[in-house]
């Protein structure tokens, strides 16, 4: 944000629905900086006092001072040499503060595009603000910061230059995302797709698109809703918004009815399965024009995510010839997503640890035994190996999740498949009933049973609680 003082700051928490009190000298100057964390306090900085599980941050106050930190939003006053917001609750404070931020900046022209959907979601947010940082400046979340501080978090990093915000937004039940769309109204919504992600908290596909809905319902009239014209799930959600539609669809032939739509057609991997697709914008009425696409990520699931992040950038006036180059020149922001390293032997271990889903994981198997397929024309000894753990939130379903997983690289012609995690027997199950061999390991020993020839290809995935990142750098480490 730009530097105001600690009077103007709370009143912009007033106005956003927070009752707030300064105490010290109301001129003071705060900013740019906001943190919830007193070790990244730098001069000027705005701390936020949250209580936690184990501690609370008004026992740091000052120690963000000390680095120069020059205001602090509390729920209670503390003994500490710099301003105090007082709220009736620190997280409420900064919510309320980030409601005024954006509603002022939206006043001022900013355009803010907001995402949700059950897989996704951080690649087309990566992927759009590269395209969107082309023509301005732009603000999105680092990694997946989607819920009710992250989003908050990262719209105090816009400033009076910031022409674009580009917002993530998780839900874990009905209303989640309309609370988010309360602090950051979007311009321009996209949902990318309904799948069984979170099936523990929704228990329905149709109760998730319910959720996931919200997010065209915030929209304005002269707003823009972007749809996947390929899940029946998101193309039902149009009547739920006045804004207009914009569609868009991997592959398919039939028109569909959008004022935009958006195809990917002729899809064509290289040998580490990067897709080269042609992009194609039509309108009622309007002739067709095409550009051609070449992807630095991995994987076919990668073209889904870049267009739904062309559509965004197309209804917002980014010309198409800008946003193919943008996306030509695209890089993986995300650690621990399709993230490719080729070892000094030949073999390559892909480490896609931050999250998994059903839909994420078997896009990633999908990904990887083509990968392995390609490598075995030149290299016919060479090994896909699948390094895959639990995917957390799925409820009931669970068990038949993860066999249906450990089936599905059977089928992809995994050669070894090494299951951790408490569904690990579920899925080497799942790949037995097929005919496949499968063992359960730990995170700790896997890596060390792994004796990787040249040619061999791992992918290494997982929800993010069971750090399967580790695995992945014992293997890289190895072999370095």
């Amino acid at each position: 944000m730009r530097t105001r003082s600690a009077a103007e700051l709370a009143a912009l928490i007033e106005a956003g629905g927070e009752p707030c009190t300064v105490t010290a000298d109301p001129d003071t100057v705060v900013g740019p900086a906001v943190v919830i964390d007193s070790r990244q306090a730098t001069s000027g900085a705005l701390f936020v006092a949250l209580p936690g599980e184990n501690v609370d941050g008004h026992d740091y106050v000052a120690a963000a001072a000390a680095l120069g930190a020059t205001a602090a939003i509390v729920t209670h006053q503390v003994d500490a040499p710099l301003a105090e917001l007082v709220c009736e609750d620190a997280q409420q404070g900064l919510t309320a503060l980030a409601r005024s931020l954006h509603a002022e900046a939206r006043a001022a022209g900013l355009q803010t595009v907001a995402i949700t959907g059950s897989a996704g979601k951080t690649s087309t947010k990566d992927l759009l603000a590269q395209i969107l940082a082309a023509v301005g400046p732009t603000v999105s979340p680092a990694g997946s910061h989607n819920n009710e501080l992250g989003n908050p978090l990262t719209v105090c990093q816009i400033d009076e230059r910031t022409r674009y915000l580009v917002s993530e937004m998780g839900a874990r039940a009905i209303g989640d995302v309309a609370y988010l769309c309360s602090i950051v109204h979007p311009s321009v919504s996209i949902v990318l797709n309904i799948g069984t992600a979170h099936l523990g908290e929704f228990g329905s596909k149709a109760r998730t698109a319910e959720a996931k809905g919200e997010i065209v319902e915030a929209l304005d009239p002269d707003g823009w809703a972007v749809l996947n014209a390929g899940d029946p799930f998101v193309d039902a959600m149009a009547p739920r918004t006045q804004a207009r539609i914009a569609r868009f669809m991997v592959g398919g032939t039939e028109p569909v009815d959008a004022e935009l739509f958006v195809r990917a057609t002729d899809l064509k991997p290289d040998d580490l399965d990067r897709y080269s697709f042609v992009l194609t914008v039509t309108g009622p009425g309007a002739t067709a024009h095409s550009a051609k696409v070449q992807l630095r990520l991995i994987g076919e699931h990668q073209v889904a995510d870049a267009t739904a992040a062309a559509t965004a950038a197309l209804v917002l006036g980014v010309p198409l010839e800008t946003v193919a180059a943008a996306l030509n020149q695209a890089t993986a922001r995300a650690r621990w997503r399709m993230e490719l390293h080729e070892l000094p032997n030949g073999a390559a271990v892909i480490n896609d640890a931050y999250n998994a889903n059903p839909e994420s994981m078997a896009a990633a198997l999908r990904a990887v035994a083509a990968i392995g397929e390609r490598r075995r024309a030149s290299r016919p000894q060479a090994r896909t190996i699948a390094v895959i753990g639990d995917m957390l939130e799925l409820g009931e379903t669970s068990p038949e999740l993860h066999a249906g997983i450990g089936q599905l690289a059977a089928e992809l012609g995994y050669d070894e498949i090494v299951a951790l995690g408490e569904h690990a027997q579920d899925i080497v199950g799942g790949a037995e009933r097929v005919g496949a061999r499968a063992r359960i390991a730990e995170v700790q020993t896997v890596a060390g049973s792994l004796e990787l020839q040249p040619g061999d290809v791992v992918l290494v995935k997982a929800s993010r609680g069971l750090s399967l990142d580790e695995v992945a750098d014992q293997l890289v480490g190895g072999e370095e």
